[in-house]
């Protein structure tokens, strides 16, 4: 296994709420790497109620630090063709889903184009993909806000409840 760079991680969280989710997530796992987007590191599942409807069904959450070659857009397209053939179905903003994969950043790079914002401009709020994270890289650091995942996830306030299931 590579030595993690963390200056370098390309980060992806991984979330489910409908169907057989831990088995969809092994099964996102399993499709990034073949798709050339091999797992460097991973976190264990995370539990979490629904956001920001508590109603829905529970989520399973983690992430992964993978080995990219091509450029942001690049895993992007490589993210949406691997939910599209694990039966994601978009409908409405923050319906339940079968499958989420979010771009959570990639290395170093700030962006802010119509279709991709670099790091993800809510991940830090969120304990469901800090927690996961400070989990395998707790050293690594925000690029805009300057703070660990570790400090991020204990401030996280979105999905407060978040923990390993």
């Amino acid at each position: 296994m590579k030595i993690l760079d963390l200056d370098q991680a390309v980060i992806i969280a991984l979330g489910s709420n409908l169907g057989a989710s831990e088995d969809l997530l092994e099964a996102a796992l399993a499709d990034l790497a073949s798709a050339g987007l091999p797992i460097l590191s991973r976190s264990c599942w995370w539990r979490s109620a629904a956001w920001p409807d508590p109603t829905q069904p529970a989520y399973r959450n983690g992430v992964a630090i993978v080995e990219a070659n091509g450029c942001p857009a690049d895993v992007m397209t490589t993210l949406l063709a691997v939910e599209t053939a694990l039966g994601r179905h978009r409908s409405v903003r923050n319906a339940p889903r079968t499958l989420d994969l979010d771009l959570i950043a990639h290395g170093r790079t700030i962006l802010n184009t119509p279709n991709l914002t670099l790091p993800h401009p809510r991940a830090c709020e969120r304990r469901f993909v800090m927690g996961p994270l400070a989990e395998i890289a707790p050293g690594w650091v925000h690029p805009v806000v300057g703070k660990t995942a570790e400090v991020l996830a204990r401030a996280a306030t979105v999905g407060a409840d978040a923990a390993p299931a």
